[in-house]
């Protein structure tokens, strides 16, 4: 919270304690509440259905996802949302490719899994992306409310890229900076999510 809180731009925050066990929701009841909306989910329901809860009370004109590990950097929020203000695009997502950092970051599954998921989506949806999989995702707010989302957890990403495409938007890239943590630092995407994130952007291009 701190992070964000510094980031020179008029913002609500909206913070989504999907069930935690961690004693986030401790940390959280002792924060400011006037500075901020805070949902507590009864139960653990992944990310897709706390983004999809969150986006009921978003009353600006942008939205930015913001995971709480920090793997991205805040300060990237001038970046991400300046194509919108400026009236650019309605869609941006950070690229972590465009920046260098996930160049340099040594061959993993996930920089493969980038790499498959961004190649399959621009060849289902004839787009021209680096990097569909980013959890760095702009958007008007209009945009964004106008799409039912079907997604519970980690599917959130292609089923959004997917439906976006789908109704025309052109996404606008820009270069974010990237700090990836490991499964000892409790990562939890896996390869399993991977193919789900196949099947939904192959569903999602069949179906109407």
């Amino acid at each position: 919270m701190r992070r964000i809180e510094t980031v020179d731009l008029e913002k609500e925050i909206i913070i989504v304690d999907d069930g935690s066990t961690d004693g986030t929701t401790g940390i959280l009841k002792k924060l400011d509440q006037s500075k901020y909306k805070i949902i507590y989910q009864p139960r653990n329901q992944g990310k897709g259905m706390a983004i999809r809860e969150g986006l009921k009370y978003v009353t600006g004109g942008a939205v930015v996802i913001q995971d709480a590990d920090l793997e991205y950097d805040p300060q990237d929020y001038h970046v991400l949302i300046g194509p919108i203000l400026k009236g650019q695009a309605s869609v941006v997502y950070g690229s972590r490719w465009l920046h260098g950092h996930f160049k340099d970051i040594p061959f993993n599954m996930f920089k493969l899994g980038s790499r498959l998921l961004t190649a399959i989506t621009n060849f289902l949806y004839r787009a021209r992306l680096t990097d569909e999989p980013t959890c760095y995702k702009a958007f008007k707010t209009e945009v964004i409310k106008g799409i039912k989302l079907d997604c519970r957890r980690f599917e959130f990403c292609p089923e959004i890229t997917a439906k976006i495409l789908k109704r025309g938007y052109k996404i606008y890239e820009v270069p974010i900076s990237y700090h990836p943590r490991s499964f000892s630092e409790g990562k939890k995407i896996g390869w399993l999510d991977g193919l789900e994130a196949v099947w939904v952007l192959v569903k999602n291009r069949l179906t109407h």
